[in-house]
């Protein structure tokens, strides 16, 4: 598969790149992907990105918290 190197970008813009990134749960690289795919094929959305877009619309009404048991040590072994 073909790769592209980009140099030179300023901090700026690396930084702004890797907060979008971290708040859609991808890599920086994949948000590369996805901005210059966007500019350049005019955001045409594959199946994945569908079935991606799918999952994250189901309402999780939050965090899920397990209660752990403190009474109980948990048993290690190496």
């Amino acid at each position: 598969m073909p790769q592209l190197l980009v140099r030179d970008i300023e901090t700026a813009v690396v930084k702004k790149l890797r907060r979008r990134a971290a708040a859609q749960g991808i890599s920086v690289e994949e948000a590369h992907r996805q901005l210059l795919r966007g500019a350049l094929l005019g955001n045409q959305a594959g199946p994945q990105d569908d079935f991606l877009a799918y999952l994250r619309s189901i309402p999780t009404g939050g965090p899920i918290e397990f209660p752990r048991v403190a009474d109980r040590p948990r048993r290690n072994e190496f």
